[in-house]
């Protein structure tokens, strides 16, 4: 899983807000935090909002349920402090309780609780990038959680790369800016309210994992072997095009906006 935050602003940008009118609360910068898995190039939640540890923390909430409890073998962010000490809380690991029924001193007195420790199963790693004049000149790798070995044990396993990075969810992100115009970069396009900002945010992003096709995921059509299949195959797609969550086994075919839009959602949307 890798995790990244994508900046854009609503209504003005951030320098031009006052921090003492309520009504500049919802202007200004507006961070997209976004987890993704690369295997299936698959959006896995994102949260909207100011960049803080509190959206960290609900998009790694989030991501859990999606997951079903299971834990993520490896785990890449930047260098953004919040996810080191978040992921601990949200898959922590379960300490086995003592034999004699005794309590340890610290649940005897009041003392302040410990970090807690994160679940064996989950590997983290950082991705620093250095950069001069806009380029990126070095990229450094540090494992927070884990070992040399298990890291490279969880990226050996993984069917996306062979190296600790981020690429994929950056990748991603030049995707979500050129299909979401209030997202571009130096333009006038940007939006105006708060809560339509984060509409058509999830509408891009959610619509991507069903609707879009990736270049990279599709697969080859089934082997031509007679010379009447020959002829057949010259007018037939020699790929099969799939999209995200065709990769990931969520469906079997490429829904249209409509299908998507009309898809009943028990509770509240995502």
């Amino acid at each position: 899983m890798q995790c990244d935050e994508k900046w854009s602003f609503v209504a003005k940008k951030q320098a031009w807000c006052d921090l003492q009118d309520a009504a500049d609360h919802e202007k200004g910068d507006c961070w997209d935090h976004v987890a993704f898995d690369p295997e299936h190039r698959l959006v896995l939640g994102v949260e909207f909002g100011k960049r803080s540890a509190t959206k960290v923390l609900a998009l790694l909430e989030r991501v859990k349920t999606q997951l079903q409890g299971r834990v993520p073998r490896l785990v890449t962010t930047d260098e953004f402090i919040a996810y080191q000490t978040l992921l601990p809380r949200v898959w922590p690991k379960v300490e086995e309780p003592r034999l004699d029924g005794r309590c340890t001193r610290r649940e005897r007195t009041c003392d302040p609780p410990v970090q807690p420790k994160p679940d064996p199963a989950l590997n983290y790693a950082t991705v620093c990038k250095q950069r001069e004049g806009g380029r990126v000149t070095s990229v450094r790798t540090q494992v927070v959680f884990g070992t040399e070995a298990s890291v490279a044990e969880a990226v050996a396993a993984s069917a996306a790369s062979r190296t600790v990075n981020t690429s994929f969810l950056e990748r991603q992100n030049a995707t979500d800016r050129h299909r979401n115009a209030r997202k571009a970069r130096r333009t006038y396009r940007f939006s105006k309210d708060w809560q339509i900002h984060q509409a058509v945010g999830r509408f891009t992003l959610f619509t991507y994992n069903f609707c879009h096709t990736v270049h990279t995921l599709r697969q080859p059509a089934a082997a031509v072997r007679t010379r009447r299949d020959r002829r057949r195959a010259r007018s037939t797609p020699r790929h099969v095009e799939r999209t995200p969550a065709m990769a990931a086994g969520l469906t079997d075919h490429v829904w249209t906006l409509a299908e998507w839009l009309g898809w009943p959602v028990a509770g509240r949307a995502i």
